[in-house]
């Protein structure tokens, strides 16, 4: 008696296996097995198999009857993941493999047609771009609500000034609404980088088979407007081999995780005594087991340390990728912990960040006593000297006397008197004071993206535009 191809002596369900007269070896069936990563594409798997049924279907090589089978069988099957409910032999290669047989249990040999004309190499690849694209809108919309609370938390705080910062010094004063909006210009660029890598992931590959296209009649484009791709592939060996698509969504979210670090690290630094800028809500802080004390930011210190987690994610993509030849190799089996533990990363600092900037409580008085060290005014003492007819090397110059002198002294530059003034140039005048005014100098600096209230107030508006645009092209993919 003849054994069955697929079903070897060890009950091990196989999608080949003809050609050979031993099995795998134990440690290969383990060293192979993706089952418990891959499970997660279940549903998109039967989505592109309902899809290849129905290009079989056209091609002629399923009748309608045998079709309507399959599509039952696979809505079964749906149902048991959807339910929990799906049974899963943890010999079984990978998701794909789980289903078709589950699918041969439920409606006998007509399974076996399913596959016809269909790589795991185009199936896989499809079930990956079909989660690539539900993951990407996810974090799309997840951080559309963390610039709304930004744009809130800018407006609850309009009007308030603190101290701007360049190499962590005091540098000139800005608007707090100011610097929260630049960390929404940041997130509006990764927005714009997420939807560059949903297009580039709507491609389909059905139809691709193991690398050269599969011989059956099936209508690629009516498959891709059925699973809602935007196009379909133009080569099939790169369609098989592509992983440019994943590499987008990591490269995109490692630009997201990076521009939350950098928050984290403000948040981490302005909640310090030192600083005392901020006040974190209990809910998003954790104590210390030793300090009863203690307030710790947790959650902005945890997502500086996953950044350079999804970093990894990322050169492991490129790393896999760098050096494959056409078409497909195994080691594309590796894509799939990188861009999920990535994915999964991304999802869970938009959740966490979200009602954390909502509960985030600024110390505007704490603000405002800081913008009297450091000397934030005197660049505005250099441009009153300018206006009066000096040099801006020669101003920037006697402004860095006057600043030492007040340094010697122990006090701040705008604390210092005309008479004091008077002394390093002939061109002050008692107008001087007007320079030294911490409201006129943010106010002064109105050219469009300057922190002038005015400005700000445009820049939020459009914040505000954007977002509801991005809602919409949401909405609309």
């Amino acid at each position: 008696m003849k054994k069955d191809n697929k079903q070897k002596k060890n009950n091990v369900f196989k999608l080949w296996g003809g050609r050979f007269e031993h099995e795998p070896a134990e440690v290969v069936n383990r060293f192979t097995n993706s089952l418990l990563v891959d499970s997660r594409l279940a549903l998109y798997d039967i989505q592109g198999s309902s899809a290849q049924a129905e290009g079989l279907l056209y091609a002629g090589v399923l009748d309608p009857s045998e079709y309507n089978r399959i599509k039952q069988g696979l809505h079964k099957i749906e149902l048991e993941f959807k339910t929990k409910r799906f049974v899963f032999d943890e010999r079984d290669e990978d998701i794909h493999t789980a289903i078709e047989k589950k699918l041969q249990q439920i409606i006998g040999d007509t399974a076996s047609k399913l596959h016809t004309g269909r790589s795991r190499n185009d199936q896989v690849v499809t079930a990956l771009r079909l989660y690539v694209l539900d993951e990407v809108r996810s974090i799309v919309a997840k951080l559309l609500d963390v610039q709304s609370a930004l744009s809130s938390q800018a407006s609850k705080y309009m009007g308030i000034p603190m101290p701007g910062f360049t190499h962590t010094q005091h540098a000139q004063p800005v608007l707090l609404s100011h610097h929260l909006l630049a960390y929404t210009e940041m997130f509006n660029r990764d927005i714009e980088r997420l939807f560059h890598a949903y297009y580039a992931a709507s491609v389909m590959p059905l139809g691709s088979g193991a690398l050269a296209g599969t011989p059956y009649a099936v209508n690629r484009e009516a498959l891709a407007k059925l699973l809602k791709f935007k196009e379909i592939s133009a080569n099939s060996m790169d369609a098989v081999s592509d992983r440019d698509f994943v590499i987008d969504v990591v490269y995109s979210v490692s630009m997201l995780l990076m521009h939350f670090s950098r928050l984290s690290e403000e948040i981490v630094l302005w909640s310090t005594d030192e600083f005392g800028f901020v006040s974190l809500p209990d809910a998003f802080t954790t104590g210390s087991s030793i300090m009863p004390q203690k307030k710790n930011p947790d959650v902005a210190e945890l997502t500086r340390g996953k950044t350079g987690r999804v970093y990894g994610s990322l050169v492991n993509l490129l790393t896999m990728m760098k050096g494959l030849p056409l078409a497909y190799d195994r080691d594309m089996q590796e894509d799939k912990p990188a861009v999920f533990d990535a994915v999964d990363t991304a999802k869970l600092v938009l959740e966490v960040w979200t009602p954390m900037i909502k509960g985030l409580s600024f110390n505007t008085n704490r603000l405002k006593e800081s913008l009297f060290h450091g000397n934030l005014l005197a660049t505005d003492i250099a441009d009153y000297l300018v206006r009066r007819g000096m040099p801006f090397r020669k101003a920037h110059e006697v402004t860095g006397r006057i600043v030492l002198y007040a340094i010697k002294k122990g006090v701040d530059v705008a604390s210092l008197g005309y008479e004091t003034f008077k002394t390093f140039s002939p061109l002050i005048m008692p107008d001087i004071r007007h320079a030294l005014d911490i409201k006129a100098s943010i106010n002064g600096r109105a050219v469009p993206g300057g922190t002038a209230e005015k400005q700000v107030r445009i820049a939020l508006e459009k914040l505000e535009k954007k977002i509801k645009h991005y809602e919409g092209l949401l909405k609309k993919i």
